[in-house]
């Protein structure tokens, strides 16, 4: 798992890559929570995440719950279509507003 981590203006976009598991969940958690802060803008590019298991769900599910908590917006942009029907059916998906691309979301959070 490769997590890469940058700032643009009052924007963070954690870019991730590789499979999330049970081995590699913990480690995005490790990276992700810090840049969690109250009224943070925080981009999730799982573009390059081909697999997420229920511990990747629990990881999401842990980071929504700590953006709602500090009143911070967490976007995830890229899902590959089976992650995406795996948050679909279990539910996950209706807590994160979802993007195709990068550039989408990053225009959204500059209107």
């Amino acid at each position: 798992m490769q997590i890469s981590l940058q700032t643009i203006d009052d924007l963070q976009i954690a870019s991730l890559t590789g499979d999330i598991d049970a081995s590699t969940a913990p480690i995005v958690t490790e990276q992700i929570l810090p840049i969690i802060k109250p009224s943070a803008k925080i981009i999730l590019d799982m573009t390059k995440v081909a697999y997420m298991s229920s511990a990747g769900l629990r990881m999401l599910l842990s980071l929504h719950r700590q953006s709602t908590g500090q009143n911070s917006i967490l976007v995830i942009v890229g899902l590959s279509e089976d992650v995406q029907d795996t948050m679909a059916v279990t539910g996950f998906l209706s807590f994160f507003k979802t993007y195709s691309s990068l550039e989408e979301a990053t225009t959204v959070f500059q209107t």
